[in-house]
């Protein structure tokens, strides 16, 4: 079953335009035009026995009280250097795949060039490095899931920690930022994310990913609850030998809120950094952003 990017929201979106169209011929009836129970569950996305993490039912029942709150505005620690938010080095062994993006990645900065500039075009950054963007992030801890919001996309990632366990390989669909099953420890949120949508998703300078990326991560709060602490342990073992371990830190950013922030490709164009940018640039001149109607 090919469960990828386009492959999953293909399935769903076909499933909608099926409901969809039933209510289009039900629409034709006049003593029927509402959603029928199971396409309400269709486009809904419900899940089959258990409730949804919002869900006053899941939120009221008793759970152990976990060992710290995770709850505030985080902006990724640079002080020691910009280079920091990369995962690497040092990296693992990676196969030919990875090899090649090093190799044209490097070869991209000794020109000048950028190289799969993929959140220039508006394609979604993804788990890992979502996380680590030059963007402060909020964290938002209920008893049934962790929210993490992260201003660079409007990105959103669930960390659901109710018990559930991961969705079933066959019926799953692939996402930027994974499905995340968290649990908590005496001191440490363990968090397990797997099934990747790999479509222009990249780690660090290019380097790709396959389906088989497995994330586990190790969270915890240092100094007072003021750096929060994420130990990555990454393999793919398409594209890297071994494990891939990171640690990255965050520092709590109390004064600050997450603003609105999308990706327009006609403001892209206008950024040197983006491929459209640079272009524009060697030829001397930017495209101007498209006017809005009047």
């Amino acid at each position: 079953m090919n469960r990828s990017a386009s492959g999953g929201f293909l399935a769903w979106a076909l499933a909608a335009a099926v409901a969809l169209a039933a209510v289009a011929a039900h629409a034709q009836q006049p003593r029927n035009r509402g959603l029928a129970p199971d396409q309400e569950e269709q486009l809904a996305q419900k899940h089959d026995g258990y409730y949804g993490a919002l869900a006053p039912q899941n939120l009221a029942k008793p759970r152990p009280k976990p060992p710290f709150n995770l709850t505030g505005n985080w902006f990724i620690n640079l002080r020691h250097s910009f280079a920091d938010f990369m995962f690497g080095p040092p990296y693992p062994q990676f196969y030919q795949a990875g090899q090649d993006a090093m190799k044209e990645a490097a070869a991209a900065a000794k020109a000048g060039k950028s190289y799969r500039d993929a959140s220039g075009q508006c394609w979604p950054i993804g788990m890992p490095m979502i996380l680590t963007r030059v963007w402060p992030i909020a964290i938002i801890q209920l008893p049934t899931a962790v929210y993490v919001i992260d201003s660079f996309f409007d990105s959103v990632r669930v960390i659901y920690t109710d018990g559930r366990q991961h969705t079933s390989f066959d019926t799953v669909i692939d996402t930027y930022n994974g499905e995340s099953i968290g649990h908590w420890t005496k001191d440490a949120l363990i968090v397990d994310t797997q099934y990747f949508a790999t479509d222009h998703h990249y780690i660090d300078m290019g380097i790709p990913i396959s389906e088989k990326l497995h994330i586990v991560e190790r969270i915890t709060l240092r100094d007072g609850g003021h750096t929060l602490q994420d130990e990555f342990t990454m393999t793919d073992p398409d594209m890297w030998k071994g494990e891939w371990k990171s640690t990255k830190r965050w520092i709590r950013e109390d004064y600050s809120d997450i603003p609105e922030n999308e990706c327009l490709p006609n403001l892209n164009e206008n950024l040197p950094s983006t491929s459209e940018g640079h272009a524009a640039a060697e030829k001397g001149s930017h495209v101007k952003a498209t006017p809005a109607p009047k």
